[in-house]
């Protein structure tokens, strides 16, 4: 089965076709297509390709599946014997993707 490393939003991705991820928010409508064109290895199921630092050509389409935010998460400031301590809540904005091809 082909399969390929790409990079959005700071993070590395293996994906294959029809596998379902969350990334971090890329500006695309819910239902458009999406392109990776930052791919740094690819798998065609018999030879693997390295990029130098990407691998020339290459692509992965996505279908934008959904906009939503995700978990609450908790980041949380302590300094022992100082009575000092602050809570700040977030929730990052994700894209879930739903991958179409990868060429």
């Amino acid at each position: 089965m082909a399969y390929a490393v790409f990079k959005t939003g700071g993070k590395q991705y293996r994906v294959q076709e029809g596998d379902k991820l969350d990334v971090e928010k890329i500006d695309a409508e819910v239902g458009s297509e999406a392109t990776f064109e930052e791919v740094l290895l690819v798998n065609d199921g018999s030879a693997t390709t390295v990029g130098t630092p990407t691998v020339d050509g290459a692509k992965v389409t996505a279908k934008v599946v959904d906009q939503f935010r995700g978990k609450k998460g908790v980041a949380f400031k302590f300094k022992r014997r100082q009575g000092y301590h602050k809570t700040k809540g977030y929730r990052r904005h994700l894209t879930k993707l739903e991958i179409t091809s990868i060429s």
